[in-house]
């Protein structure tokens, strides 16, 4: 079986890009939002055009967040008291250009910060043979991040779109392009990305 690599889009939803998202509002830097979010549809086409996987990696609550408990600390609290990614709101359907199509996969099941967190994304990597995963999305310095390390930790060549990602301040997106990144994987523009895919 030919080994394969993956796109994996984390939370192009809603709640982070609608101008009325629940994330949205708490981002404090949006110049960084913008080339991002152009970026990674140009790496999307790419993919889409070449045999690379494409993998959506949102979050999605049933109502009352039971899936994540009575927390005191931490995004398990923060996520209920703001009421992001409610399966039964708009907050966490996808956002075109960047909604799944036809046989690309949708993770399942995920209560984490990392992708892997709770979901069938290891399986279903694992059941493709895939094992260089590229990871754009937000926020680079939590979620994009967790699963950057979980991901690593699993066994995965795990490398970082740096320009297709941001995080809340621009302060926090370069800490983690700078200073978390080598440990875990490898930070490559999008440009990079697409001439490396076609070697």
């Amino acid at each position: 079986m030919t080994v394969k690599s993956a796109l994996i889009l984390i939370e192009f939803q809603r709640d982070w890009l609608d101008n009325d998202g629940k994330i949205h509002s708490l981002i404090e830097d949006h110049d960084q939002f913008k080339p991002a979010i152009d970026n990674v549809e140009k790496a999307l086409i790419f993919a889409r055009n070449n045999a690379i996987e494409v993998v959506h990696c949102g979050l999605r609550f049933q109502d009352g967040y039971p899936e994540l408990g009575s927390a005191q600390y931490g995004l398990r609290a923060v996520i209920p008291q703001v009421g992001s990614f409610p399966c039964s709101g708009k907050g966490s359907e996808f956002v075109e250009p960047f909604s799944p199509q036809k046989n690309e996969f949708i993770v399942q099941g995920r209560t984490g910060a990392s992708g892997f967190s709770g979901s069938n994304l290891d399986s279903y990597l694992r059941n493709q043979n895939i094992r260089t995963i590229y990871l754009a999305g937000f926020a680079l310095h939590v979620c994009v991040e967790s699963t950057l390390r979980h991901g690593h930790d699993l066994g995965y060549n795990t490398i970082v779109l740096e320009d297709a990602c941001a995080a809340f301040t621009k302060e926090q997106n370069q800490y983690v392009l700078n200073h978390v990144i080598h440990y875990f994987g490898a930070r490559i523009s999008v440009n990079n990305f697409i001439e490396l895919a076609r070697t």
